[in-house]
Formats: structure tokens, C-alpha cells, sequence
């Protein structure tokens, strides 16, 4: 624990140190500014002792006034000083804040240009959108409140000195001993800040992950599972946050001590300070500095390192240490030359998977083979495990048992890079980013000409689209686009990547049928084709259909599935269903309506009629 806290305080103290050695001229002009800003702190307690004892108390009520004029013109100096000293912070924040950010997108590029068409930069957006401004806002904070600090305390113990220099000893060392009890407390503080963000990093990925399954985890009946699996999370984050909640105990003990303890200290000796020669006006001076002063100082510095300071040390201890090499080549990319794959077919051998130990699995000692030139539809009922099977045959879940093969290689055991040459994963959420239509088309393949791009959007009908948009160099406003007009455009991204097999996980649910099957025909034509379908047609339309209900899948094509398979006939008349005449005697889609009505019937529906 002592190792990884005093490693996360190296870290941030390193990168701080070197911000200011970077910046020494902002940093003279903050420490030069700091001057005049403290001058109403030092001459608060001062002003008012010489107020009392050579105006108000001696019957001189202008003179006392004229006094408390000063502190009119100190407020108006400390006012010059604090605007000029926000602007040397400026200075020193932003070329950090910039840096910072330059780091972590070469970073997030480097990672983007190893692992193509997996989600493995989303890290690095979020990293930059969130965590780069919550460094830069916390630095800032952390150099105002603790030169402030300092400079202000500094002043008060010397104004205080000026007016009784005996009662430092009642005030110096209750103040020195708060912040050492303070500093010391800081240390477990890391901790706790850490274990606080961990457990909610980790909180985040379960809930999402159970919202994501929510369907397989209702079809597996899974759901004591899934609270489990969240309620760990959350279990864990609630003790991190009982922990961190010492902390706040510690920051007002140390106000306590370092600035109410020397105020109590000086009013219980008021009567010994002022019959050895000290002044009425000279205490209440003192206990001004303290009061006015030292209280408050100390407790915004407290507050500030102990919530601001944390965050800081341990969200850039993270930054760096995850960009600390962004040219390195990932584990997984060192791997040996024969751990390439051949070709790319797609295998899955003897897999299981469940969403829980106590789970349903959801595919039990699965064998799948997916070739090159293969068209496969993959069809079930809501929460069979359609999504599950295409992740697995991806490489983004990883199976409980059994083994997924990509060019006879375990897909563990190839690195991003590699899998996004061979397959490519369209989800149903389709992401198109701000950006031109160019950008949006190469985000798969950055080489891809512009013949190429509007070829590829003829293929699949997205023509029209691309010149509504401006053509390639158009700009794309995804918050404009429809559902629709946003699987086109990644649809064209797919088909232009350089993966031979694509899989479409209900991709494109939001085209109409005609589009749709102008997609798939292309996509077909192209090269191995996996689709997750939404509709019958899409069966029809594939060379292989395999149907996932339950622990038994069932593989064979469109019209052998209709007279093998009751439950495929049932998926079959209710998707044409509402397209059927009602009372039609004949096959609609090649289903008899009287196989349809018999098992409706043994489905408790009800039947009009019956015709044989």
C-alpha cells in the first residue's frame, strides 16, 4: 500500500515540478503578484489593533477610522494582485493542460492505429474530454489555494509577530502540527481516492454490462446473477466511499487544531498577555489574524487539497502511466509470426457460454464454422443469444469454455490489429462521428480512395446520402442524420474496410426491406456474411440459416429448416405474419397457414380456422 502510494505521489510530483521548471517565468510573476494580493491579510489584524488602541479606545474616533481606511485601500491592492495572479496561473495551466492533452491523443491515435475497428481509443476520448480537463482544473485550483495558503499565513504570523510576538507560541505550533497531522493523513488518503474511483470505474462497467445483456440475462433466467454481479460493485464502492469519508473527519480536525486551538489558547490567556504590558487593541488584533485569517486560510487549503489535491494525483498518476509510452507495441502484437492467422474463417469448437456461474448457458459445446464466402443468417427469439454468438465469433466476449479459431489461430492470441484485417463487427447503434463523410467512410480504412468510398456507396445505396451531405468533403452533424441514414453511412465504412468476413449484428434494422436486401446482396458478394436477422427475408436470402432456441441450435438453410423444425415455422409465420391474407389458403413465405394455425393453436392462440 505505502510502495503504490508513494509511487502515484512521485508520479504527479514529477509532472508538476517539471510544469513549473518549464514555466519559471509565470511562476516569478505568480509569486511577484502574491505579494500584493496578501496585503489585506497582513494588515487586517494590524490596522484594527492601531485603530483601537490610537483611535477608539484613546477617544480619537477619526484616527480610528482613518485606520480602518486602510483596510479600503488594502482590499482595493489585494484585488490588483489576485486578478494579476489568476492570469500568471494561466500561464503555467494551459501550456500544461496542453501538453497533456498532445500526449494523450498520440497516445490514443498509437492505440487506434494497433487495435483498427475495436473500441480500444474510446479510452482515450474519454480520457481527454474528461480526465485532461479535470487535471487542468484541479491544478489550477491546487497552485491558487496553496500559494494563497502559504503567502496568507506567512503574513498573518508576521502581523501577528509585529503585535505580540510572545503568542506565536500559542499559535505557531498548534498551526504546524495540524498540517504535519494532515500531510500524514493525505497518504491513506491516495488510497482511499484511488479505491473510490476504481470502485466506480468498476460499478460503471458492471451496470453497463448487465444493461447490455439484459436480454440473454432475462432469456437465461440470470437475473439473481446480475444483481450479484452489481451489487458487488456497488458493495465496493460504498466501503471506498465510507473510507473517504475519514478523510473529511480529518480535515476538520485540522482546522480544529491549527486554527480554532491557538484562538481558544489566546482568549484563555487574554488576561495574563494584557497585564504583562499587551494591549486591548493589539489582542484583538491577534485574534483578528486568527479569527479573519488563519481560519478560514486553513480550512479552504484543507478542503482543497484533500477533495481537488486527490483527484489531481491520482487522475494524472493514471494519464501517465497510460501514456508513458505511446509508441510501444501492445503485448498482444508481439506475438510470434506463427500465431498469424490463415485466411479467415471463423470457428467456434466445443464453445460455452453463460452470463453467471448459476446461468443458462446460452450456447452449451457449440461447434460453428464460418468460411470466407459463407452467408450465414443467424435467427431466434429476443434474447437467445443472437448478439452473444456474433461477439464471440468477433473475439469481444470470450467464451467460458471451448475455443473461438480465427484463421486457426485462438483469437486471443491475436492482437487488435490483426483481427480488424479479417473481420469486421457492424453493431445495430450505429457510431457516425462529427466530422466530414470522408472521415466517417475511412474510419475502418484510412487508405481508401475517394473512387473506392463512392463505389462502395453506390453498392449499397447510400449515393443519394453522400450528395444530400455534400459529397465526401460534406459535413456530418450525426445529431441530424436518421437512425437510417446512420447505418448507411456505417455500412459503407464496413464494406470498405479491409476485412473479408463482416458481421452484421441487426445492422440494419432501420432500412427498409428493399435496402436492406441491397446491403446484404453486397455484402454477399463481397465475402463472408453473418447476419443477425430482424427479418425472414434475410433467411431466405442466406446459404446457411442457423436457428438459436434453447440449448439444441439447429443449422441447415431456409427451406430445410421449414420442414424440420417446428419452432423455425413458428419464427417464420409470426415475421410474415402480418403481411398474410387473412383466410388464404395458401403458402405465404412457404409456410402452409394450416402449419401456421396448428401451432398457433399449440401456442394457446387462437385460430379463426383450419384448412387442410
Amino acid at each position: 500500500m505505502s510502495a503504490d502510494t508513494d509511487s502515484t505521489v512521485r508520479v504527479a510530483g514529477r509532472e508538476a515540478t517539471a510544469v513549473l521548471r518549464r514555466h519559471r517565468r509565470a511562476v516569478l510573476s505568480l509569486l511577484a503578484w502574491s505579494v500584493p494580493e496578501a496585503a489585506p491579510a497582513m494588515l487586517t489584524g494590524f490596522v484594527v489593533a492601531r485603530a483601537i488602541d490610537q483611535g477608539f479606545s484613546a477617544g480619537r474616533p477619526w484616527t480610528g477610522t482613518s485606520w480602518l481606511a486602510l483596510l479600503v485601500a488594502a482590499a482595493v491592492l489585494g484585488a490588483w494582485g489576485a486578478r494579476n495572479t489568476h492570469r500568471a496561473v494561466a500561464g503555467v495551466v494551459e501550456p500544461f493542460r496542453d501538453d497533456l492533452t498532445r500526449r494523450v491523443v498520440t497516445a490514443g491515435v498509437t492505440r487506434a492505429a494497433g487495435h483498427a475497428g475495436t473500441p480500444a481509443a474510446d479510452g482515450a476520448v474519454a480520457r481527454l474530454t474528461n480526465q485532461v480537463e479535470g487535471v487542468r482544473d484541479s491544478f489550477a485550483g491546487l497552485i491558487l489555494v496553496s500559494r494563497g495558503f502559504v503567502v496568507t499565513v506567512l503574513a498573518a504570523l508576521l502581523g501577528t509577530a509585529s503585535l505580540a510576538p510572545s503568542l506565536l507560541l500559542l499559535v505557531a505550533p498548534p498551526l504546524l502540527g495540524s498540517i504535519a497531522m494532515f500531510a500524514v493523513a493525505l497518504r491513506n488518503g491516495v488510497r482511499w481516492q484511488r479505491d473510490f474511483l476504481d470502485a466506480g470505474e468498476q460499478l460503471a462497467d458492471r451496470t453497463a454490462a448487465v444493461t447490455a445483456a439484459a436480454r440473454d440475462v432475462a432469456a437465461c433466467r440470470a437475473a439473481e446473477r446480475a444483481a450479484r454481479y452489481a451489487d458487488e460493485a456497488i458493495a465496493a464502492q460504498a466501503r471506498a466511499e465510507r473510507a473517504l469519508a475519514r478523510l473529511a473527519a480529518v480535515r476538520s480536525l485540522t482546522v480544529a487544531v491549527g486554527g480554532w486551538l491557538p484562538l481558544l489558547a489566546v482568549l484563555a490567556g487574554a488576561n495574563w498577555v494584557t497585564g504583562h504590558g499587551l494591549s486591548t487593541g493589539a489582542l484583538i488584533g491577534v485574534l483578528t489574524y486568527l479569527a479573519q485569517v488563519v481560519v478560514p486560510t486553513l480550512d479552504m487549503f484543507v478542503q482543497t487539497v484533500g477533495s481537488a489535491g486527490l483527484r489531481f494525483v491520482i487522475t494524472l498518476d493514471r494519464l501517465v502511466r497510460r501514456i508513458a509510452r505511446p509508441g510501444a507495441v501492445p503485448l498482444a502484437g508481439r506475438r510470434d509470426a506463427a500465431c498469424r492467422p490463415v485466411g479467415s474463417r471463423l470457428e467456434l469448437r466445443g464453445v460455452t457460454f453463460r452470463y453467471g456461474a448459476a446461468a443458462r448457458p446460452v450456447l452449451r459445446d457449440f461447434d460453428l464454422t464460418v468460411s470466407e464466402r459463407d452467408h450465414l443468417a443467424v435467427v431466434g427469439p429476443s434474447g437467445a443469444g443472437k448478439s452473444t454468438l456474433a461477439g464471440l465469433l468477433c473475439g469481444t466476449i470470450r467464451p467460458d469454455d471451448g475455443t473461438v479459431l480465427l484463421g486457426g489461430v485462438p483469437v486471443g492470441e491475436v492482437d487488435g490489429a490483426t483481427r480488424a484485417r479479417h473481420r469486421v463487427l457492424i453493431p445495430q447503434e450505429a457510431y457516425v462521428f462529427p466530422g466530414t463523410v470522408a472521415e466517417n467512410l475511412r474510419y475502418l480504412n484510412p487508405e481508401a480512395g475517394e473512387r473506392e468510398l463512392l463505389d462502395a456507396a453506390g453498392l449499397l445505396g447510400a449515393e443519394s446520402l453522400v450528395a444530400r451531405l455534400g459529397g465526401l468533403a460534406g459535413e456530418v452533424r450525426p445529431g441530424e442524420l436518421s437512425a437510417g441514414q446512420r447505418q448507411l453511412l456505417t455500412l459503407v465504412r464496413a464494406y470498405v474496410a479491409p476485412a473479408p468476413v463482416a458481421v452484421l449484428d441487426e445492422a440494419t434494422c432501420h432500412l427498409d426491406p428493399a435496402a436492406e436486401e441491397r446491403v446484404e446482396h453486397a455484402f454477399a458478394a463481397r465475402g463472408g456474411l453473418v447476419v443477425i436477422a430482424h427479418r425472414i427475408s434475410s433467411a431466405m436470402r442466406s446459404r446457411r440459416v442457423l436457428l438459436l432456441d434453447g440449448d439444441e441450435p439447429t443449422l441447415g438453410d431456409h427451406h430445410t429448416l421449414q420442414l424440420t423444425s417446428a419452432r423455425y415455422r413458428e419464427l417464420t409465420g409470426y415475421w410474415t405474419g402480418a403481411s398474410e391474407p387473412a383466410g388464404a389458403p395458401g403458402p405465404v413465405d412457404g409456410v402452409d397457414p394450416a402449419v401456421r394455425a396448428d401451432l398457433r393453436r399449440d401456442a394457446g392462440e387462437p385460430v379463426a380456422h383450419r384448412t387442410r
